[in-house]
């Protein structure tokens, strides 16, 4: 394998987010055709895959489990500066836009990719073992995070409609943002053993850790590699949406799809850890995107919708309750015990699925 001189990295991974990068930079704002929507295809996977090389160059770097708020962070921050962007661009129909970003994504962590990596490290290791004490800690922030954020707002009088007031939307953003600085403050610093791989899932072999400046470089590409992942994923979504009206699905599918795509390095490094028996760098992974997701994206959302007085529509409605709450009652009993077998994995899934097809006939 080719490697660059100074830095020790394979020169496909410094070259892929260059690359990815031009093509997003070239084909920005044109009509793509369907040779061009299958070279952004090709690009977003390639861009995907180098992201979760780079991710895992930068956490074998700094350990755990900092390595893993990596790239559930700098996807995050991209993706809210995406729906901040599109809220200011957009109209009433970005009205909801940031509350089923949320929603699709904590279904989609909590249920698909936490499912997927329970039920395919089970069957490769039989059982899968993970600390209670962390799992339970990220599931509690979770949990009230958001019912403070998603289901809240549907029942205050306040303000009309399924959304806060200014002054409740202030305190909801705060109150996300220092509860989930108070997570990272514990996962990161005061417990943070609690967070580590038990056993001798932590004594794997990944080869010799990079160097500084190789992690330094290694950052930069992975920030790179996640906006043309973001970038790409935006391109393709027209296409996407013509799709789901042809199929006469609710719009709501668009987002859905497009929280899918932007997902995707996040979920195969989850699944690569899983497949290594590492069940607690998935979770990590996972429970951290979910938390990052919320403890960002509202209070960021929150103040553009305060200072522009745009409206922002955060409750979610009654059948997507239901299905919030049932997520997280069966991710509490799943995690309760420190350890999982394929039906854990499989009753998870079951729930993605089920997520998946109200969304398209509800």
């Amino acid at each position: 394998m080719f490697r660059a001189n100074m830095f020790g990295l394979p020169l496909w991974s410094i070259a892929i987010p260059l690359a990815t990068c031009a093509l997003l930079g070239a084909t920005w704002g044109q009509s793509a055709s369907w040779g061009l929507l299958l070279l952004i295809a090709g690009g977003l996977i390639a861009a995907v895959l180098v992201a979760v090389y780079h991710a895992e160059v930068v956490a074998h770097r700094v350990g755990e489990p900092l390595g893993t708020l990596v790239l559930a962070l700098a996807v995050t921050v991209i993706e809210v500066s995406l729906i901040i962007s599109m809220m200011l661009s957009g109209g009433a129909e970005t009205h909801a836009l940031a509350r089923d970003t949320v929603f699709a994504t904590v279904m989609i962590i909590c249920n698909g990719v936490i499912g997927l990596c329970l039920l395919a490290g089970a069957i490769r290791h039989r059982v899968v073992a993970f600390r209670v004490e962390g799992t339970s800690s990220a599931l509690s922030v979770l949990a009230a995070l958001t019912t403070l954020t998603l289901i809240l707002p549907e029942f205050t009088t306040t303000s009309p409609g399924p959304s806060y007031a200014p002054s409740q939307l202030a305190f909801a953003g705060l109150m996300s943002l220092l509860l989930y600085c108070v997570f990272v403050f514990v996962q990161t610093v005061r417990h943070r053993e609690f967070f580590q791989p038990p056993g001798a899932q932590g004594e794997e072999e990944h080869g010799p850790v990079a160097t500084k400046a190789g992690a330094v470089i290694s950052l930069g590409l992975l920030v790179a590699a996640l906006v043309a992942v973001v970038g790409l994923a935006k391109m393709l979504a027209p296409s996407i949406q013509r799709a789901v009206e042809a199929a006469s699905a609710p719009a709501a599918v668009v987002g859905i799809a497009i929280a899918l795509l932007v997902l995707l390095p996040e979920t195969w490094a989850a699944l690569r850890a899983a497949l290594r028996n590492r069940m607690q760098t998935s979770l990590n992974l996972a429970l951290g995107s979910a938390l990052a997701t919320i403890g960002l994206t509202i209070p960021a959302v929150g103040l553009v919708s305060i200072l522009l007085d745009i409206k922002l529509i955060l409750g979610l409605p009654a059948k997507e309750i239901v299905m919030l709450i049932l997520t997280l009652m069966v991710s509490t009993i799943t995690l309760a015990s420190g350890r999982a077998t394929v039906l854990q994995g499989a009753v998870h899934l079951v729930l993605f699925a089920a997520f998946l097809f109200l969304a398209i006939i509800p």
